[in-house]
């Protein structure tokens, strides 16, 4: 199940969440995940904007989490807005925006892809 660059992938199982992890940790590559519902009018709102970023930013991976499917998932990582997009390097939470902001969100992708290794040589 290889990761289709330019687009959200959604995540449907606790063993596809722990395999996604698990690459980023290893590519160091950017990892956004948008956590979401299905009830959710700001979610709706955001999500095709998001799959246009996405389309945009090919060297991101992009993942959408349902809290309702993988309850588990959402609560391990603290979840308690939607939508609530977690930014992931190395399997670590380097920033969080909580709503559906827009530019908030843009800022937020290009500020932490564009950081690509240099933050690692800071010892």
């Amino acid at each position: 199940m290889a990761a289709e660059e330019g687009q959200v992938i959604g995540v449907h199982s606790v063993e596809a969440w722990k395999e996604h992890i698990e690459k980023g940790k290893q590519s160091q590559k950017l990892i956004v995940v948008d956590f979401t519902a299905s009830w959710c009018g700001p979610c709706r709102f955001i999500a095709p904007i998001l799959a246009e970023i996405a389309k945009n930013t090919p060297a991101v991976t992009f993942l959408k989490v349902d809290v309702d499917e993988l309850k588990t998932v959402a609560e391990e990582w603290g979840i308690q807005a939607m939508p609530t997009f977690l930014f992931l390097k190395e399997g670590k939470i380097v920033d969080t925006v909580v709503g559906a902001k827009k530019e908030e969100l843009q800022l937020t992708i290009v500020k932490h892809s564009t950081v690509a290794s240099s933050s690692s040589s800071i010892l």
